[in-house]
């Protein structure tokens, strides 16, 4: 609709249209690597594409530069990063700034003049960022995306206009190639694999295609079959690791003889990569059948060279094409889905060890969580154990069999013998300390059995979300699990306020009468009577807070193309009432947070919320009273930097207490009221990077946590690892209500960028995993700060409840571990647990830095056994 030039060559020109699949992950530098190498690479790509190195593997911009050929690059900086001396000249933009989405593309539109007046280049790559940055900024279905479409369709005519021009002056055959590197979801954002991330425009314009008469409906095509297709195009050899193969439609306008000799040079490089990837390659039906195809090209050529012009000999050459394209298309599958080699042994001897440590923990946390908080580890009886030097020599023999049988390299082979023996020492003394710790364990357990339903339930939940990885519809869908997790945790803490109040209800009020005189204890009675009620009500409270956010912002991947609340609230027709709905929740978030603060926080914190919305109002999002819908927006820099300012000083003003409580006075209130300061920094920080609709999120967060911590988990007297493992599931459920999933393309990289008005990596960085990991880190922290104000608590208790934290965020990721290297060979397998994989890693490192950071500042023991 917005492309009308586009359209018009693409139905009437001379052109070829294709749907490009691209593999996961979809985002920028992977893709570029697919598209110039051939190759689907891998995710550790994704970590990579945040500062790309030089490409080392053959590629088709290398074996250009090698021919001689001039190539000149304007656009994403990505480029530049991955091909550092291929460009006779080149200007790179940065990708990662998504707020620009105008500067970023007249920064390349500006050269285009010139370059295209001149004759002394080769190949013209032009990479275009803005289309992307709209889609991270405001979605697919912004206003933004029409004149955007619009620009780049002048360009392209602009361009296509000047190469004809240049072709009527006698010049060779040009090929115009109009492609995108992934896709974009129904956010805006891309890394994913679903439908609308893979599926890309590939058009291919060209004076030798045949001119067509009507649209015609576009073939479906492999984006890294790009990759062979330009390389015979441009007469260069084809990658040596490139998977796909030649485009047919491009070769119909092209004779049987160089058909044929296109087909049989990209079967031959497939061949030589199935040779060297597959140790048995013959087996393969694809090389069987190249085999079959290239004998039976011999006999073509033989005829044809001794000039046989009969239908008999053009009937066999479309025989041989025929062939030549099924084999291609059966090798190129079949080296998709062997891509890597892996080195299992290392793995899974490495697992091994990761498991065998995480089981010492496991089985170490009662002792850790006891009043004393030491452990005591049986080493020495385990290492002068005879099945110590038993398992020592049946794990060197495995050790030895394997490398001598092992039909490629291992980096586990490859180990000097001392550091193997090092190795195998360690892990057979960590099995013997495993048996020595589950005897007296088990002995325990039998003397104190689990009592209360929230134990069973506490355990087997989190023991059963851990299994329940193992399968990747519940990968794709966690947020389900913890959704019911946590309804039934609610419903099972409903269960013991219940009980406290009504069952024993009776033996407090005789306690109150013979304590208490008459009046006082009518005062009293009318407390309990409120408190009562209260702590009754928020249990379904949680419930019916849970349930309004779970339609707040669907997630996972089967369901979330289907309507929500979130969508509703940012159509322009709605903006009113998200005004509102957004200045109702900064002013609850207020009144829940400043509670604890002092008062310059408390002023600092409302002036900071008031730019918050200030902030909201300038993008857009939201409107002032006095305010019309159609004004134009801004970038929000002067309101995001004003919140910046107050979130410091909030920070510096909590810190400044917390430091006052270690060093000068032993104050355990100061103590608590700077951590309490730290925390309500942080929530104004997020309520800034927040989206306007998920404030919501942020208030019921808030809610919840006041409720619980007065009327639930202190009231009810949960010690700390249960009141731990349940804000480990709020969190976890938090995460997903803010409408992230496993997927990467849930995750908002524009709010990096809040207050910014350049590309700067470590904010960038912080404040993007800040606001993905807000739910979380929100309910870790008040973990600290709950278990730190609490009196009665041992004062070893923040670090008891950080210690099980910790360690409950090293089993999911652990499991990853596993299943990764189990399933890693199944593409789709891959595809899903990978994200899933970072997302665990990242939150275990945010966790583990959390839990450090309090309980260094907690430890007011200097010889204390936990420390």
């Amino acid at each position: 609709m917005f492309l009308p030039y586009t359209r018009h060559v693409i139905e009437r020109g001379s052109s070829l249209s294709f749907v490009a699949k691209a593999r996961p992950p979809t985002v920028t530098m992977p893709r570029i690597k697919a598209l110039t190498t051939g190759s689907i690479p891998g995710f550790i790509d994704v970590v990579m594409n945040l500062n790309s190195p030089a490409l080392s593997e053959d590629n088709l911009i290398w074996q250009a530069k090698t021919a001689g050929k001039k190539i000149i690059f304007y656009g994403d900086d990505t480029w530049v990063r991955l091909f550092p001396k291929h460009f006779m000249e080149h200007d790179g933009t940065t990708s990662f700034f998504v707020s620009d989405y105008t500067e970023v593309d007249n920064n390349v539109t500006r050269h285009l003049d010139s370059t295209l007046k001149r004759d002394d280049w080769d190949i013209l790559i032009l990479h275009y960022l803005g289309l992307d940055h709209i889609g991270h900024i405001s979605g697919p279905h912004s206003s933004l995306i029409q004149p955007k479409l619009l620009e780049m369709d002048d360009i392209l005519k602009k361009i296509h206009g000047s190469l004809v021009s240049k072709e009527a002056d006698g010049s060779l055959p040009y090929l115009l190639v109009l492609c995108g590197d992934h896709g974009m979801s129904e956010t805006g954002s891309h890394g994913g694999s679903s439908e609308p991330e893979i599926n890309t425009p590939l058009v291919l314009i060209s004076p030798i295609f045949k001119r067509k008469a009507e649209m015609e409906k576009p073939g479906v095509v492999e984006q890294v079959d790009l990759t062979p297709t330009l390389a015979l195009g441009l007469g260069l050899p084809i990658s040596q690791n490139s998977v796909g193969h030649v485009i047919p439609g491009v070769l119909e306008e092209s004779s049987l003889r160089e058909q044929l000799r296109f087909l049989h040079l990209n079967g031959h490089q497939l061949s030589c990569l199935l040779k060297d990837s597959t140790p048995e390659y013959q087996k393969e039906a694809g090389f069987e059948q190249f085999r079959v195809a290239e004998k039976a090209h011999g006999g073509w050529m033989k005829l044809y060279l001794e000039g046989n012009t009969s239908e008999v000999l053009t009937n066999m050459g479309k025989k041989v094409l025929k062939q030549y394209l099924e084999a291609l298309a059966a090798m190129s599958s079949a080296l998709s889905k062997q891509l890597g080699k892996y080195d299992m042994y290392s793995m899974i001897a490495g697992m091994v060890f990761v498991f065998q440590l995480l089981l010492v923990l496991l089985l170490a946390m009662p002792e850790a969580l006891s009043g004393s908080a030491s452990v005591d580890l049986p080493v020495l009886s385990s290492l002068l154990s005879l099945p110590f030097y038993l398992l020592c020599l049946f794990l060197a023999s495995v050790h030895v069999l394997v490398c001598t049988s092992a039909e490629s390299s291992c980096y586990f082979c490859s180990l000097s013998w001392g550091l193997v023996f090092a190795a195998v020492a360690f892990s057979s003394a960590m099995f013997c300390i495993l048996i020595s710790l589950m005897t007296p364990f088990r002995e325990k357990n039998k003397s104190h059995p689990l009592s209360s339903c929230l134990d069973v339930l506490l355990l087997a939940g989190t023991v059963g979300h851990t299994l329940s990885l193992a399968a990747s519809s519940f990968v794709e869908e966690e947020h389900q699990t913890w959704y019911f997790l946590l309804n039934t945790l609610c419903l099972t803490v409903f269960q013991d306020v219940c009980r406290k109040y009504f069952r024993e209800q009776r033996d407090e009020e005789e306690q109150i009468i013979l304590s208490k005189k008459s009046q006082t204890f009518s005062h009293s009675g009318s407390e309990m009577c409120s408190e009562k009620w209260l702590a009754l009500a928020t249990p379904p409270f949680t419930l019916l807070c849970c349930r309004l956010l779970r339609s707040l912002n669907q997630t996972g991947v089967q369901w979330a193309h289907l309507p929500d609340v979130g969508h509703w609230l940012n159509s322009s027709e709605h903006k009113v009432i998200l005004s509102l709905l957004s200045a109702f929740c900064l002013v609850l978030i207020y009144l829940l947070v400043q509670r604890r603060c002092s008062w310059v926080s408390k002023v600092a914190l409302a002036f900071g919320l008031v730019g918050v919305y200030s902030y909201r109002a300038a993008v857009g999002n939201v409107l002032f009273p006095w305010q019309h819908s159609s004004r134009t927006t801004s970038k929000g820099t002067v309101e995001a930097r004003f919140v910046y300012v107050f979130v410091l000083g909030i920070l510096f003003s909590g810190t400044k207490d917390l430091l006052r409580s270690q060093i000068i006075t032993a104050d355990s209130k100061l103590k608590s009221r700077g951590l309490w300061e730290i925390y309500s920094g942080l929530v104004l920080l997020v309520s800034l990077l927040f989206r306007a609709h998920n404030l919501p999120v942020l208030c019921c967060c808030l809610l919840i946590q006041t409720l619980m911590a007065q009327f639930i988990w202190k009231k009810l007297h949960y010690d700390a690892a249960q009141t731990t493992i349940m804000h480990y599931w709020f969190g976890q459920a938090f995460f997903y209500f803010q409408g992230n999933s496993n997927n990467i393309a849930t995750v908002d990289i524009s709010v990096g960028f809040v207050g910014l008005e350049s590309y700067v990596e470590a904010p960038a960085v912080f404040l993007t995993a800040l606001s993905t990991y807000a739910g979380p880190l929100l309910w870790a922290c008040h973990l600290v700060c709950y278990l730190s104000s609490e009196r009665d608590r041992s004062p070893v208790a923040v670090g008891h409840g950080c210690y099980c934290l910790a360690l409950l965020r090293s089993v999911p990721a652990a499991a990853y571990i596993v299943l990764v290297t189990v399933l890693r060979y199944h593409l789709f397998i891959w595809s899903v647990f990978s994200p899933k994989l970072l997302y665990e890693s990242m939150h275990l490192l945010l966790t583990a830095g959390v839990c450090l950071f309090f309980i260094t500042m907690e430890q007011t023991q200097p010889k204390s056994d936990f420390q």
